[in-house]
């Protein structure tokens, strides 16, 4: 199964995703050895499109928002702020491809913001499909 959404990105947007620093950075390969045999589970939160996150997520993982808006980083925001700046926490949202994805750039930017430490983003080249579900890695379906 091929998931795919419509990604429509302002033109700034464009450029947001190449500061990410590589070491933030985690692969698909990876999160899914950490999901299995890794101590401490990270908190995995996709910052996407909810018609993306409702066809299929990682299985724990929540919905926050899109962070291409002021509303879903807000939701975000909310959902750390009680948390220790040292949590390990996922970002991901597999909407298009990474070239063009407008919400993780700041949603990143947000929790570095707020002091958290111990962040990383899922780096998903093309989509959440191709990299992920079309890979047999886990996924839910709805809330």
């Amino acid at each position: 199964m091929l998931l795919s959404a419509i990604c429509l990105v302002p033109t700034q947007a464009f450029a947001q995703w190449s500061s990410i620093a590589p070491g933030r950075l985690i692969n698909p390969e990876d999160l899914v050895k950490i999901l299995q045999y890794g101590k401490e589970k990270p908190l995995m939160l996709q910052v996407g499109s909810h018609m993306l996150f409702v066809q299929a997520h990682i299985p724990g993982s929540e919905y926050v928002g899109p962070g291409a808006n002021e509303a879903g980083l807000q939701q975000l925001r909310k959902r750390v702020e009680s948390l220790p700046r040292s949590k390990f926490i996922v970002l991901y949202c597999g909407c298009c491809p990474w070239s063009h994805c407008p919400n993780v750039k700041p949603a990143d930017d947000s929790l570095h913001a707020m002091g958290f430490t111990n962040v990383k983003v899922l780096y998903i080249a093309d989509n959440f499909g191709t990299n992920w579900v079309d890979k047999g890695y886990p996924t839910a379906k709805g809330e």
